[in-house]
């Protein structure tokens, strides 16, 4: 196969996120049904965070068996910074954007009197609005561990591993179509219908990095870029399921959301189960 198509196939891997994102144009969804949407993208999110952690921890294990103490060291100090970096600088991004635009922090509206932002144009780009923000923090970790898959990809590509390859862009490929329903999750809660520019946004964002990633691992294949990358991506998803678990507290149907944060989970390991029967 030549570089050409295995490009072509990471390209379409990565295109999948956006079979999930037209959940987002419905309207007139249910109080129960936007409960419902926001936990299974906390699920699936949680999926992903355990997800790009592994796949982190394999080389520092790799090289702490195998007694190779100076690259256990700068491998554990990559991650402890990537780490660091993906969860720190949504922290300190989310609380100057609150403090810039002094808008509260929760994208959820009511119950109660009518607050302004009921009556504001909901479809437009509006990062000031933290249900779209936050929308935005998941596209951007998930478009991180996209990259990191993409990585793997072109690296198993670079060595000649076509089958490998063409199996890896197959699970990822499903995988990545239900991280479409992770993006929405918080727009669908706040009751916001996106534009179609804003889902291809953010489809662009989620999705386009497994492409990139697929480019340099044909290039050049390295463990320490994975876990920087792998890394990154932990600690920003780890900081946007903070964010969710706060807003699917606000809903107050836990019986509910207990049950589609459960099915959000199953569904990010049934998705991976494609590439594990593989033997990857």
């Amino acid at each position: 196969m030549s570089t050409a198509h295995i490009l072509i196939l990471g390209a379409i891997a990565g295109a999948t996120i956006f079979l999930g994102l037209p959940i987002g144009r419905m309207q007139g969804l249910s109080a129960n049904a936007r409960t419902g949407l926001s936990a299974l993208a906390t699920g699936i999110l949680i999926f992903l965070f355990w997800d790009v952690v592994s796949e982190a921890v394999d080389p520092i294990e790799g090289a702490l068996d195998a007694r190779h103490w100076g690259r256990f060291s700068g491998l554990s100090a990559l991650g402890l910074i990537g780490f660091g970096l993906g969860l720190m600088s949504l922290v300190y991004y989310d609380a100057w954007m609150k403090k810039r635009t002094g808008r509260r922090s929760t994208p959820l509206i009511g119950p109660g009197a009518a607050a302004i932002d009921e009556f504001t144009d909901r479809r437009r780009l509006d990062l000031t609005n933290p249900a779209t923000r936050l929308s935005f923090l998941i596209a951007i970790g998930i478009g991180v561990h996209n990259f990191g898959e993409g990585l793997a990809i072109g690296q198993a590509a670079a060595a000649s591993e076509i089958a490998l390859a063409v199996t890896l862009i197959i699970g990822f490929g499903l995988h990545n179509a239900t991280e479409g329903f992770g993006i929405c999750g918080p727009l669908s809660g706040a009751g916001i219908v996106p534009s179609w520019r804003l889902l291809g946004l953010l489809g662009l964002i989620g999705g386009g990095p497994t492409f990139l990633g697929t480019v340099v691992g044909q290039a050049w294949s390295s463990d320490a870029v994975s876990v920087v990358f792998f890394t990154i991506a932990g600690g920003s998803i780890l900081y946007v399921v903070q964010e969710l678990f706060a807003v699917n507290r606000k809903y107050g149907h836990p019986v509910l959301i207990s049950w589609l944060l459960m099915a959000g989970i199953v569904l990010g390991f049934a998705t991976d189960f494609v590439v594990s029967a593989a033997g990857v």
